[in-house]
């Protein structure tokens, strides 16, 4: 059996997140109803990561076992011509046994989009989080920085994380701003539960006035979810990149 590779894309809006749920509107639910009608028979899909409701992705890793041989780019064809127009295959590879949707990833990259401008376009806010007044980008970054590198993220994880550990090493954290869009794009060998809207919901108070940024390193060393701010909503959130070994790469 080959062990295949898929990268998707989605609009998360209309379903209740990655995992399949009974009676509710899935993406795998949707990934698998596709390769059942593909292959005549049930496919159990992996993914790198559980996508919340409402939250969508760029770069969404699976992998799954196929009983024959299908060439990748039928595949993707085929696959694209059975699933809803808000779910997408960007690449097929078939891939060595080892290789594994989550336990292989070496970094996620989650990015979390805010308009932070008066009024929100009726076409934005399914994709963003519309935030009034302005933010201060500046503080926002400064206050990032207490949070790149190795430490306890229990601040930032809600509970019912499947995590034993809720240490984890945040590589890189970039805010920009271009006209009333704010990015904040975090880089990590993994997240928890939350993680990225916890800081994502904890820096924006920072924009707000309401939290100085050294308050951040305070907060990160309480190790109290109480102690840090609001989680921010699901549909800015973008599940942007997966990164591999070099011999797990497309």
């Amino acid at each position: 059996m080959g062990n295949i590779k898929l990268v998707l894309e989605y609009d998360g809006t209309n379903y209740h997140g990655w995992q399949i749920q009974p009676d509710v509107p899935t993406i795998q639910g949707q990934v698998q109803y596709a390769l059942k009608k593909i292959f005549k028979q049930e496919i159990i899909v992996i993914s790198a990561g559980r996508t919340d409701r409402g939250v969508h992705a760029k770069g969404q890793v699976v992998n799954f076992r196929i009983p024959r041989s299908f060439p990748p780019h039928r595949l993707l064809l085929a696959l694209n011509s059975v699933l809803p127009r808000d779910i997408r295959v960007r690449k097929v590879q078939e891939v060595s046994d080892h290789f594994h949707a989550r336990y292989s990833a070496s970094y996620k990259i989650y990015r979390y989009i805010i308009y932070n401008g008066a009024i929100v376009p009726p076409w934005f806010r399914n994709f963003s989080w519309w935030v009034i007044p302005s933010l201060d980008c500046d503080r926002m970054r400064d206050a990032s920085l207490y949070l790149i590198g190795r430490y306890d993220f229990s601040s930032f994880q809600n509970q019912g994380s499947p995590s034993f550990s809720p240490v984890r090493n945040v590589e890189k954290i970039k805010i920009s701003k271009k006209n009333f869009f704010i990015s904040i794009l975090i880089k990590a060998d993994g997240f928890l539960y939350r993680m990225a809207r916890n800081i994502t919901g904890t820096l924006v108070e920072v924009g707000r006035g309401k939290l100085s940024p050294s308050d951040i390193g305070d907060i990160l060393m309480a190790r109290d979810r109480r102690k840090a701010g609001p989680t921010a909503p699901p549909h800015g959130l973008y599940l942007w990149k997966v990164g591999y070994p070099k011999r797990f790469q497309c």
